[in-house]
């Protein structure tokens, strides 16, 4: 099927539909047997979504996992209650005390958090690369390297890395190590990694794949080889998610695929437009050469999104605040992947990284370009360049 048509699909086996369109909402935490047999047959088939007790999942949980493992790739998918919990979950199922990790410099912020304050609690150092690496990962390589988490772009600063460098070169060195990514940028619509060698892919289904910013969700999907402890340690830390917003998620996704067009659309629009102003010194967008690992981007991914970041000549922070407090468009929030735009401003990158030099002086602002018309998002951010203008 083309991707297009997996997207209205997927996840809609007729054992999870009951020959409705749509998997219905199935709430429960018991599960009634009636027979030993019965109930013996379902507590062995963990591994085969069989009903047996809520927190492992109820039909609405499942068909959300089978949607996503196929339109990644994946052997199978475990459903968590945001994407936070993925990462930290993936990560736990693969790590134990004395090994180390090597970290992507430019990982989301919470990622960092995790490792420095609850791995290292651990036992398990933590080295942190940059993000243009490539094949040059190997030398950072321990006997004790256990996992390599990659995020690309990355967070804030929208670097794309270079992933089959990365695992070519890192699975030359130790044919055993873990290697996760956070595709939360490019959603299983727009980069497919268990192609480029990822073995568990990390998502906030809260999202692009939920996309109406109205749920908590997180999925971490995986290859064959790894899928096995992924489900079982996830399963034993008591990961579960509401079937609620596994519902949710399952309606958002039918239209991820019209939604990210859009997105990217309007978000090449705005860039470029931005790249044009005297106030603006640098513009991070994936899908534009001055980005970098832009060449990445051209080679493996199949689309962008509504997600960037640029950055403004050295001001002051009254400027700055008199740019962001009267956006009508542009609200303040910190998530995004919704229908709506966004805007937030970050004037402490250099210290939220420990490897990788950043050279600009300037605020950097992230944007999210949302579905209203591009013309109306263009000049509410010019009326806020004009009031950063006037309090300079």
């Amino acid at each position: 099927m083309k991707k297009d048509t997996k997207i209205v699909r997927a996840g809609r086996s007729a054992k999870w539909t009951n020959g409705v369109v749509n998997p219905p909402v199935v709430r429960a935490s018991t599960v009634l047997f009636d027979s030993v047999s019965e109930m013996q047959h379902a507590a062995a088939n963990r591994a085969n979504q069989v009903p047996f007790y809520g927190r492992r999942g109820t039909p609405t949980t499942f068909a959300f996992a089978d949607a996503m493992s196929e339109l990644e790739g994946a052997k199978g998918c475990y459903v968590y209650p945001c994407g936070t919990a993925a990462i930290t979950s993936a990560m736990l199922s693969f790590v134990k005390a004395g090994d180390h990790v090597l970290v992507v410099d430019t990982v989301y912020e919470p990622t960092r958090d995790f490792c420095d304050k609850t791995l290292s609690r651990m036992g398990v150092s933590v080295t942190y690369y940059d993000p243009m690496i490539g094949s040059g990962i190997e030398a950072l390589m321990r006997d004790n390297t256990s996992v390599i988490f990659l995020e690309s772009p990355g967070s804030l600063t929208m670097e794309v890395q270079d992933v089959p460098g990365i695992c070519h070169s890192a699975r030359q060195k130790n044919s055993d190590v873990v290697i996760v990514l956070d595709n939360t940028w490019a959603s299983p619509i727009h980069f497919q990694p268990f192609t480029y060698g990822v073995d568990v892919s990390v998502q906030a289904a809260t999202k692009y794949v939920a996309g109406h910013s109205d749920c908590m969700l997180g999925t971490a999907t995986a290859n064959a080889r790894c899928w096995p402890t992924l489900r079982e340690n996830s399963y034993l830390l008591g990961q579960c998610a509401s079937p609620d917003d596994s519902y949710l998620a399952l309606r958002g996704l039918r239209t991820i695929g019209v939604r990210l067009k859009q997105h990217q659309r309007s978000s090449l629009t705005v860039a470029r437009w931005l790249a044009e102003r005297p106030e603006v010194e640098a513009v991070l967008h994936p899908a534009l050469e001055s980005c970098p690992g832009h060449e990445f981007f051209k080679r493996d991914f199949l689309g962008g999104n509504g997600l960037f970041s640029f950055i403004l000549k050295p001001s002051s922070p009254r400027a700055l605040t008199a740019m962001l407090d009267s956006m009508v468009h542009f609200k303040m929030g910190f998530s995004w992947g919704g229908f709506e735009s966004l805007i937030l401003a970050n004037r402490n990158v250099a210290s939220q990284r420990t490897v990788t030099h950043w050279p600009y002086q300037g605020p950097l602002v992230r944007l999210h370009i949302g579905l209203e018309d591009v013309d109306d998002l263009i000049a509410d951010l010019q009326a806020g360049l004009a009031r950063y203008n006037e309090q300079q």
